[in-house]
């Protein structure tokens, strides 16, 4: 996959493996279609974090669903 390019495919991509590697029940509230490509390069940067670390403390999730949070789409 390639995650260079901003599109609503790879917004879905990045969104779901975040949510398989954390393992949370109330990220499934969090959808590809809550994010739009405008926030790519945030969302990025959390999906290529998430994916380098093996665990998370119950701190970091919090966090991590906190900036999830904060780029959603304002609708």
């Amino acid at each position: 996959m390639d995650l260079s390019e901003k599109t609503v495919e790879n917004v879905e991509y990045m969104i779901e493996k975040i949510k398989e590697k954390l393992k949370v029940l109330n990220f499934a509230a969090i959808k590809p279609s809550h994010f739009d490509e405008e926030m790519y390069e945030e969302l990025k940067e959390i999906y290529e974090l998430v994916m380098k670390k093996n665990s998370f403390s119950p701190n970091e999730m919090q966090a991590i669903a906190e900036e999830l949070g904060n780029l959603r789409k304002q609708v």
